[in-house]
Order: C-alpha cells, then sequence, then structure tokens
C-alpha cells in the first residue's frame, strides 16, 4: 500500500490503516472503519471587529473525532494556512495519543485561519473571543476542551475561560473548560515545558535502550518554539549537545555545539533566530540532513519526507511536531535503521499535563511543578518502554506499535459502551 505525501489527513489515514490492519483479528472491521472518521465537523464563520474599526470574515473550525473514552481534547491552531482536513487529521491524532498516554479523553482540534504574527494584542483576544462566543456550545468538559497549539498561548486560553465565566454570570468556571491557562487562573505548573521536556525524556530513553546515553549526544532541533526551544534547553541541561536549530527566518548548525542559553536570549528580544551571530547558516532543508545522533522535528507536518529521508543522518528522529514524517518517508527509515519515536508518544508529555491541570481544577485544588514533572516523568517513561516491548515482541516499526496499543484501547473503550442508537 503506497500512499503521497499530499496532506497531514493522508498521513493521518495511512497511519490508521497500517494499524487497522494489526487488529483485524481482534475487532469487527466496521468497528475499525468507525475510527477512520471523525465524529463531527463544524465550521464557523467568524466576523470580529478589529481596531481597524472594520468586521472581519474569518474562518473556524471544531473537529471531535471520538469521545469513546472520554471528552475530546486537543488544542487551537491558529494559522492562515490551516484547513479543515489539517484539524481533522490533528484530531484524529489526538485520539490516539489520549489513548496511548493513558489520559480519560478522546481527540478533538480547532483551527482558526488568521496570521497571529499580524494581529495585534487586542485584536488577537478579540478574535480568541469571538471564536469562544460561536462555539460555546462545543467548549465544555464532558464535550471538548481546547488548549494552546500552533499560533496560540496561555494568555489566550485565559481569555477563553474569561469569555465564559462572562456568559455564566459568575467569577469562575465550574470544572474545566480550557487547559493552559495562566497559573493564576487555575493553570498547572510546568504545563508551558510538558511538551519538550516529553521530547527529551523520550529521547532520553530511545538512547538508553539503543546502548548509548544522552550526555555528549549531537542534538538538531527543527522549531525553536515553545516545544523546540524548551527541548534545546533541557537537552542542554541534561548533558547533550545541540549542534543544530531553525526556525521560519534561519537555520544554523556548529558541530561543536551551540550556546542555547545565549539563542534563547537573543529569540526573547527579536523574536526570531535571524543575526545570532552563532554557527553557520544553512538551508532549512539542509539542516535536517546534517550530522547529529537525534534529529528533532518540532515545527510542522511532513519535513522528513520520501524525498530526503535516505539522507537523514540520524540515528534517532523524535517527533516533537504533530506528523513531521510521511508514511513513504517511515518505510525508508525503517529500511535504514533510523529509531523513529512517533509523534502520539514523543510530544505527549502536553496533554498529560493538561490532564493533570483538568483534573486539579475539577477537584479546586493545586499541584506543585515538582509533582506534576515527577508523574509526567515516570508516564512518559512508562509508556516508552510499553512502545518499544511492544514493538520488539511483534517485530514492529515503532509508529506501528504505538498505533496498535492506541487504536486497541479506543476499539475495547466502544465495545465497552455497547451499541449506540
Amino acid at each position: 500500500m503506497k500512499y503521497g505525501n499530499s496532506t497531514m489527513l493522508a498521513s493521518a489515514r495511512a497511519n490508521f490503516d497500517r494499524a487497522s490492519v494489526l487488529l483485524s483479528d481482534e475487532f469487527p472491521s466496521d468497528l475499525l472503519q468507525k475510527l477512520r472518521h471523525p465524529k463531527e465537523r463544524s465550521e464557523f464563520r467568524l466576523a470580529p471587529q478589529f481596531s481597524d474599526g472594520k468586521i472581519h470574515s474569518i474562518d473556524a473550525f471544531i473537529v471531535r473525532h471520538s469521545d469513546a473514552i472520554g471528552p475530546c481534547k486537543g488544542g487551537i491552531r491558529m494559522s492562515p494556512m490551516v484547513t479543515l482536513d489539517d484539524v481533522t487529521a490533528l484530531a484524529m491524532e489526538m485520539t490516539w495519543k489520549c489513548a496511548l498516554i493513558g489520559v480519560p479523553f478522546g481527540g478533538g482540534k480547532s483551527g482558526i485561519v488568521a496570521d497571529p504574527l499580524k494581529l495585534s494584542p487586542d485584536d488577537k483576544q478579540t478574535l480568541i473571543r469571538s471564536f469562544t462566543r460561536n462555539a460555546r456550545g462545543n467548549i465544555h468538559p464532558l464535550i471538548y476542551v481546547p488548549a494552546p497549539d500552533m499560533g496560540t498561548n496561555e494568555r489566550d486560553m485565559g481569555h477563553i475561560k474569561d469569555t465564559i465565566s462572562y456568559s455564566l454570570g459568575c467569577a469562575t468556571t465550574q470544572g474545566s473548560y480550557v487547559t493552559g491557562k495562566p497559573i493564576i487562573m487555575g493553570g498547572i505548573p510546568g504545563r508551558r515545558e510538558a511538551t519538550g521536556r516529553g521530547v527529551v525524556l523520550s529521547t532520553m530513553e530511545a538512547l538508553t535502550t539503543l546502548g548509548g546515553g544522552l550526555k555528549g549526544a549531537r542534538i538538531i532541533i527543527q522549531g525553536f518554539g515553545n516545544v523546540g526551544a524548551g527541548a534545546a534547553e533541557t537537552f542542554v541541561e541534561l548533558g547533550a549537545k545541540v549542534v543544530g536549530v531553525s526556525d521560519v527566518d534561519e537555520a544554523i548548525y556548529d558541530a561543536n555545539g551551540l550556546n542555547v542559553a545565549a539563542l534563547l536570549a537573543h529569540v526573547r528580544k527579536t523574536n526570531s533566530l535571524r543575526g545570532a551571530g552563532q554557527g553557520q547558516v544553512v538551508s532549512h532543508d539542509a539542516l535536517l540532513e546534517m550530522p547529529c545522533d537525534v534529529l528533532a522535528p518540532c515545527a510542522t507536518a511532513n519535513q522528513i519526507t520520501s524525498k530526503n529521508a535516505e539522507r537523514i543522518q540520524a540515528k534517532i528522529i523524535a517527533e516533537g511536531a504533530n506528523g513531521p514524517t510521511s508514511p513513504d518517508a517511515d518505510v525508508i527509515l525503517n529500511q535504514r535503521g533510523v529509531y523513529v519515536i512517533p509523534d502520539i508518544l514523543c510530544n505527549a508529555g502536553g496533554v498529560f499535563v493538561s490532564y493533570l491541570e483538568y483534573t486539579q481544577e475539577t477537584q479546586q485544588e493545586q499541584m506543585s511543578r515538582e509533582e506534576v514533572l515527577i508523574r509526567m516523568d515516570k508516564r512518559m517513561k512508562d509508556k516508552f518502554k510499553l512502545v518499544h516491548d511492544t514493538a520488539k515482541s511483534r517485530k514492529l516499526p515503532t509508529r506501528e506499535a504505538a498505533m496498535y496499543l492506541a487504536l486497541r484501547n479506543v476499539c475495547s473503550a466502544l465495545i465497552a459502551r455497547g451499541a449506540l442508537p
């Protein structure tokens, strides 16, 4: 079976198809096919009035893929390029991620077709509040719980909570309508760095399993946003050497290692890696193919494809982004013996800590950062071992092993629920 590299949805369905074959003896084919399609796709036309005095027409989407295990969970992606099919693919991937990491959520996702970099803070707040009002029937602790994703942040999540509490005529919401909020509004310590830390923990386990260790390992990170920058900082703290990084403006490489602290300071000041004054400036495509032990794509989908998979020099690919490797590239990497830590495992630290935030808000408690990180570290390590052992025992690539485990959990939940109207 061959799949192209055209869309995120094609890749998500390709990964599903491969896993569903592995489960064909355990579950009926019609049950499996039910999960190939989302439960619900909603489209909205927002009409916020910005500071220029004009009413702007902006498309938005919410997709709930499955709620077999629990309410749908997934971030809000704000990008001028996001499509309904993209959001559908991301919601599908969230179903598997939640099922694999072991939190009682299903998969959901939102998209807002706008460029956050071109919006003033006030206009972005207006847009987020417009989205929340229009999506009010979808956002609920028992239906769909959003969180930050590409183009959105904790400030935006605070505005979502405030919009809902205002509509209820209350000082706050009862239960967790949104996660990834500012701590002062019921957020949780450690959420901001959770996804990047999960990437590092998964990488450390992979290096140890393969007979090495994190100390001295050469790391290339594509994407220097919240996930990539957080991962870079943690990698260095634990003794690894970050030799390459990139953002939308620039890609730099230094075989001797980059000064990550200086890069972080430069980005905080300029919002860009451009002009950082370190390493050799290379093309974005070339960075992926430079010598390293670990390549961590933490940017966007379909970055490693059949066009460059043969030239990837990394021994391990740690997928901090969603869907960065195409199905055809997976085949090539597997044949070459490259160890892939699949996205539904590698970047699941964020949704696990979101679950902790959800539970603490429901119970009106507050966890410490130490408690959060201890629980996340243990969960990531346990699930890595489960995926690795399953791949080894069933002689599967790691992605197929992870998908097999996730899909089996969701199918088991559907069976436990019984026939629905």
